[in-house]
């Protein structure tokens, strides 16, 4: 049903790895870690614009507040005329709601490919979207520091001991990762305004800084560790874009 998505990223991430392999070994682990490394890189590389068209979204919204409010209270009680108010003023002022959402959209996305053709790797030793059976054999055979990447720590069995010591410290670091970079953007972030605008956005700010990361803590122990690989580079990329736009483009958030 989602195969629109499922084969770009296996071929992403079949070229990738196919890349690697030759110089590594068509068996090496560190071949598929630098596949799915670089899987997030190139998403990341293709969201730049999206993510500036973000910052842009955000910048337009905050200006528009004044307006916001006094149509609240123009149109208080009829949600219908809100809505259109605010439609006419969205349109007025090149404010595009949807960019405010692509990346989200486009990290989510890649993020449901990966997972459904990693977790379909372990159904057998077959082909398996763009990837041969020995690529399919190669992954399900990948280790790293003893850990297979297709492991998960609630299935780890006899071998706990190992995988835990490479699912533990991937879990706490993209747990760690997850509550800085959102502690980052929300300390650039304008002081949240009074009502229930204001209320919304406290309880997004406290579910990005706190409740998230706990979900990885929570939810880390069912992922393969090649998603925990995947969480830590998205995390790391994430990180570092929002300190080099903050200090390259303090003066202009949406510089081009």
């Amino acid at each position: 049903m989602l195969d629109f998505i499922y084969y770009p990223v296996s071929a992403v991430l079949w070229l990738w790895h196919t890349a690697f392999a030759s110089v590594l070994g068509a068996t090496s682990g560190l071949a598929w870690v630098l596949a799915i490394v670089f899987l997030v890189l190139t998403l990341r590389a293709l969201l730049i614009k999206p993510f500036m068209a973000q910052l842009r979204f955000s910048r337009a919204l905050a200006e528009m507040q004044p307006q916001i409010q006094e149509i609240k209270r123009k149109h208080a009680g009829d949600r219908e005329k809100q809505a259109q108010a605010m439609q006419e003023l969205q349109k007025e002022s090149g404010v595009n709601v949807l960019t405010g959402f692509l990346p989200i959209i486009g990290q989510t996305l890649v993020f449901i490919g990966l997972y459904h053709v990693l977790r379909s790797f372990q159904a057998g030793h077959t082909e398996n979207y763009v990837f041969g059976a020995g690529q399919v054999q190669s992954f399900l055979d990948a280790k790293l520091f003893g850990a297979p990447l297709a492991a998960t720590l609630s299935g780890a069995g006899s071998s706990f001991g190992t995988i835990a010591a490479v699912a533990i410290p991937l879990m706490v670091i993209a747990a760690v990762a997850t509550h800085f970079t959102a502690r980052a953007a929300v300390a650039r972030q304008p002081a949240p305004a009074e009502g229930a605008a204001g209320s919304q956005a406290r309880i997004m700010n406290t579910l990005s800084q706190w409740v998230f990361p706990a979900g990885v803590l929570m939810f880390g122990p069912v992922m393969p560790i090649a998603i925990l690989l995947y969480f830590v580079t998205q995390n790391a990329w994430t990180f570092a874009q929002q300190h080099v736009v903050a200090t390259r483009f303090s003066g202009d958030p949406v510089a081009k």
